[in-house]
């Protein structure tokens, strides 16, 4: 196979395996939103813990199995990493799974799908250079295609203040999710892409245990008394919306970088909103649906940026 066949095939793969990863991911909001509903002891904290709990035994086996990095790691490495797995999968889920107790499936992924913007921003500010007006422009639609689904929602839910904290949350997400984009590629450089995607999880995986540990101090008799189905959708998180679509993100970074990524995520919003259409009874009317193409809009022009 020649260089360019090669680098062909690399990149259909990673292509296929971002795809497969904005799926898995666009189900998490239809899921925790399901689970709300059908266990109504679960909050964001409870329920974030068994996802974690679902999914630790996979990344630790990840890390086991995956070949060791072949450089020497500096402290700062392993402090980065550290750094990377609180914000990207503890700090962004626990917001994000604590927002949704305030706010729709359909306005949290809208509002979520915010980072690849924060990610230039991010990645401009880091590295000092300044963001040419056409970045503007798409970060202004996406913004304010967000705020038009916000609007949508009619002037007496806009004057509840479960609203704004649940999309404040919800924004915050996505902040430290676009942060530990920015990192990704370093850290994959280093650690490789499944063994960087193990620990960083790993770590993700402890501290959201340690939070549960803390806020409900009766830890075990909760776990006791919890149905099946709590476990059951604590267990669907864990595989099909944490282990599966981050190994698949992590894979197709690695062969088609992060913005062609982003740019082939930018379907995700759309499924999501269609299912919380079809599944959990969610609507938009045609303000917001003109919010969603204008946030889609300027997500893509981020994406398609030269």
């Amino acid at each position: 196979m020649t260089e360019s066949a090669a680098s062909a095939s690399a990149s259909r793969l990673g292509t296929l395996l971002v795809l497969m990863s904005a799926f898995l991911f666009a189900l998490k909001a239809i899921v925790i939103k399901s689970a709300f509903a059908a266990v109504p002891t679960l909050d964001g904290v409870s329920l974030l813990a068994l996802r974690m709990m679902s999914a630790l035994p996979f990344y630790l086996a990840i890390v086991m199995l995956s070949p060791k990095s072949p450089t020497a790691l500096k402290q700062s490495d392993w402090g980065l990493l550290v750094l990377a797995g609180l914000l990207g999968y503890y700090l962004a889920s626990i917001l994000d799974f604590i927002g949704l107790q305030y706010i729709s499936a359909s306005l949290e992924r809208l509002i979520l799908f915010l980072y690849p913007t924060l990610t230039v921003v991010l990645s401009a500010g880091l590295a000092r250079k300044a963001i040419p007006p056409r970045t503007w422009l798409a970060i202004l639609l996406s913004y304010g295609g967000t705020l038009l689904v916000m609007l949508g929602e009619g002037w007496h839910t806009l004057n509840t203040p479960t609203l704004w904290l649940g999309s404040a949350l919800v924004f915050a997400a996505a902040v430290a999710y676009a942060l530990y984009l920015v990192l990704t590629p370093t850290l994959i450089e280093r650690f490789g892409s499944l063994r960087m995607n193990g620990l960083s999880m790993s770590i993700a995986c402890c501290a959201s245990l340690l939070h549960f540990a803390l806020h409900q101090p009766n830890a075990l008799t909760f776990l006791h008394h919890l149905p099946a189905a709590g476990w059951g959708y604590g267990l669907a998180l864990g595989i099909f919306a944490t282990v599966l679509p981050t190994i698949f993100l992590m894979k197709g970074i690695e062969r088609i970088g992060p913005s062609r990524a982003a740019l082939l995520s930018s379907g995700g919003p759309i499924l999501t909103l269609l299912l919380a259409v079809v599944i959990l009874g969610e609507s938009l009317n045609g303000i917001q649906w003109l919010g969603v193409i204008l946030n889609l809009g300027g997500v893509m022009m981020v994406s398609f940026r030269k």
